[in-house]
């Protein structure tokens, strides 16, 4: 008898140990399991931070070669570009209309740069990476500098012109833009005309030119479609680029745009 009750204590005893050492471990492999996340966490962390000091590094020193590289140049062409309208206006002389598009593209092209440049310096990069003081407000200066540099160029706007975000509004200038800069190189003796159409979920932008392309052969490849496609499929908008049947040129960029808040799109 007292051997049964001795073996039932035993057993007990066992069972208790049992329990306690099965809590204590699973008390541990929780804890095991929490130094792992936060140690995950921490790995994240550390590497978001890393990444977020390269990306800053990268700016600045992107700043610092536009600044270098550019800034000296554009001074020079203002600074040119002013003596010689001085000089022909002191002569009495009529300014070449062309002479005044460099003037007043300088004096534009300063204040892009230093305002990219102060974008590019930004602590608050992602909040001010568009606005680089351009957008539509200055259409009309574009317009006016292609038409003073020889470029005849219409526009029409159709739809319900309205604020778009400024995302939107940057890329649909750039584009105009580009394409303006394009039909001066390539297309010869051209016209252009530009074309916004507002509508309910999305902006239009469209520019023709009946050039006859000519110096598009010996220019070589450039750039500027590639942005213009990288800007609209950031986007999610489409774009397309190509000659037009009977000769010129058409770019077409549809930029969605939200609805505005009570219009069924």
């Amino acid at each position: 008898m007292r051997t049964d009750r001795g073996r039932q204590r035993f057993y007990a005893a066992g069972w208790l140990i049992s329990a306690v050492v099965m809590a204590v471990a699973g008390g541990m492999w929780q804890l095991h399991l929490r130094e792992v996340e936060q140690r995950a966490e921490e790995a994240e962390r550390t590497k978001d931070e890393t990444a977020r000091r390269r990306a800053v590094e990268e700016r600045l020193r992107i700043a610092r070669e536009l600044h270098d590289s550019l800034t000296h140049s554009i001074s020079v062409i203002q600074v040119q570009a002013g003596v010689a309208v001085h000089l022909a206006r002191k002569r009495g002389e009529e300014v070449p209309p062309a002479l005044l598009a460099i003037q007043e593209a300088g004096a534009d092209a300063s204040r892009e740069l230093r305002a990219t440049l102060g974008v590019l310096r930004s602590q608050d990069y992602q909040d001010n990476v568009d606005c680089d003081g351009s957008g539509l407000g200055h259409l009309d200066s574009l317009v006016a500098r292609a038409r003073s540099a020889g470029l005849p160029v219409s526009v029409t706007v159709t739809g319900a012109p309205r604020p778009v975000p400024s995302d939107v509004n940057q890329a649909a200038y750039r584009i105009v833009q580009e394409a303006l800069t394009n039909v001066s190189r390539h297309a010869g003796q051209a016209c252009a005309s530009v074309h916004l159409h507002y509508a309910p979920d999305a902006l239009t932008v469209q520019v023709n030119d009946d050039g006859d392309g000519v110096g598009a052969k010996s220019a070589g490849p450039g750039l500027g479609l590639i942005g213009m496609r990288e800007r609209v499929s950031a986007l999610g908008g489409r774009l397309q680029a190509g000659p037009i049947d009977g000769g010129g040129f058409q770019v077409l960029a549809e930029l969605p745009v939200p609805a505005e808040p009570g219009r069924r799109s």
